[in-house]
């Protein structure tokens, strides 16, 4: 007699595999997570410690979450009732994916927008977002750039989030201060606060 057999686990519609959200008002919801070169969601522990952090209510908040990638962060944000969250993604395929996901959950506080994130991030008007999600690919050597340009859109008093392969920098551009900080694994991440202006 051959041993039982346990089931595969099923991926999300397409073949492909799906993060959960992990709270606000489409808790346990997925989103698919297409097989594309590094791409890597967020850990849900990560999400669920960075939202501690922010409070899990972020009513009235902008945010952007600047590689979006699966949208796991910019919904998560939006899930927890912020006013406007915008995903930046350059990937054709993966806008299209996080456009299915927004009519699907119907998710009216949250565009996609095909985009260079340091670019858009760089010509977005000044002090305009509450919290920038930044978590871009972990070969890229995008972390340093992607917080200079986040400085100048966040409001002061706002967060910037940083999630990388390696610790915080040592340097943080002028205005950052660092909040709290995790490591879960091979991913380190961080919330950073942009100082008040005097």
């Amino acid at each position: 007699m051959r041993p039982a057999q346990r089931p595969a686990p099923r991926p999300a519609a397409g073949g492909r595999h799906a993060v959960r959200i992990i709270g606000g008002q489409w808790r346990r919801s997925l989103l698919p997570v297409a097989d594309r070169p590094g791409l890597r969601p967020t850990p849900d522990r990560v999400r669920e410690t960075l939202f501690n952090w922010l409070g899990q209510d972020l009513s009235g908040w902008r945010v952007v979450d600047a590689f979006a990638g699966s949208g796991a962060l910019g919904f998560e944000a939006a899930s927890r009732g912020a006013a406007e969250v915008l995903l930046l993604e350059q990937d054709p395929a993966l806008v299209a994916s996080l456009n299915a996901s927004r009519e699907r959950l119907k998710a009216q506080t949250l565009r996609v927008q095909r985009a260079d994130a340091i670019a858009w991030l760089r010509a977005a008007p000044a002090a305009s977002q509450e919290l920038v999600l930044l978590d871009p690919p972990f070969a890229a050597g995008l972390a340093q750039p992607a917080l200079a340009a986040a400085v100048r859109a966040a409001v002061p008093g706002g967060f910037v989030y940083l999630e990388a392969g390696e610790p915080l920098p040592a340097e943080l551009p002028p205005g950052l201060t660092p909040y709290r900080q995790g490591q879960a694994g091979a991913v380190h991440f961080a919330l950073l606060q942009k100082e008040e202006t005097p």
